[in-house]
């Protein structure tokens, strides 16, 4: 239940959402007085949730920072967060690499280079519609058909959201593990959530964020003037991470 009304918050959420909402009031009005204010709000919400310069500044108050691991740093196992990393073409029985890759890679070269020795996955079905479609199960896969010994891959195929990773793999890593020395391995604006979820279980992590969004500030006039739709989805990811840490915290989760 919490998984669905989350998702359902989620979508109410997302600035393109209300301001879809505000321009289907504006045309129904019937008043054009008011119709006007309601078209001026929605131009308003658009130029603000397509600044570039705004979201960015939000999200590198968000987001971890990198983190540097030196060439002797070891731990026992890499903990990869799942979240539309991979799917599969059935017909052609075809894995299909989408967003968030990065934390794959990133994972296969702290593998090969020894910083890890495991590597544990954390990626459930996390979609209401493809419950059938396991992200742990397919990326699983790929690890072992590029060379990753089974032996060295753990994981938990189950989870739907990050308290459930955390919950998850902490009962996989009591069981399997003993010197508890784990990187955490998510994107940027997801660590802060992550690890203290993992906190909460008892797993104690050091974050090796991947997938920064935002870079170094731009200079140019464009940046701070032109509207850009891509943002939008800027800032789905942003309060997606804001909203999900504050309901998080009510629950108890972290």
């Amino acid at each position: 239940m919490f998984f669905l009304i989350s998702k359902i918050l989620y979508f109410l959420l997302c600035p393109l959402t209300w301001i879809l909402i505000l321009l289907i009031v504006a045309v129904l009005i019937r008043k054009p007085k008011l119709a006007r204010k309601y078209y001026i709000t929605t131009l308003v919400f658009f130029i603000f949730f397509t600044n570039p310069a705004i979201i960015d500044e939000l999200l590198r108050l968000w987001e971890q920072p990198m983190t540097m691991i030196h060439a002797d740093q070891q731990f026992e196992a890499g903990i990869v967060l799942g979240g539309g990393m991979v799917t599969i073409d059935k017909d052609y029985d075809r894995l299909i690499f989408q967003n968030n890759t990065d934390r794959i890679l990133q994972t296969l070269d702290l593998y090969k280079k020894g910083t890890i020795k495991k590597i544990i996955i954390c990626g459930g079905p996390g979609t209401i519609v493809f419950k059938e479609t396991i992200e742990g199960i397919l990326l699983k896969r790929y690890l072992t058909e590029i060379g990753v010994p089974k032996d060295d891959i753990y994981i938990d195929s189950t989870s739907n959201n990050t308290h459930e990773n955390a919950v998850n793999c902490a009962d996989i890593i009591n069981k399997n593990f003993t010197k508890r020395s784990f990187l955490l391995i998510t994107s940027a604006i997801h660590m802060k959530r992550a690890q203290d979820c993992f906190s909460k279980q008892g797993i104690c992590t050091t974050a090796y964020p991947v997938s920064k969004i935002v870079g170094y500030r731009r200079t140019d006039i464009g940046y701070y003037l032109m509207p850009d739709a891509e943002v939008l989805i800027k800032w789905d990811k942003y309060l997606h991470e804001v909203f999900g840490y504050v309901t998080y915290t009510v629950m108890g989760y972290i």
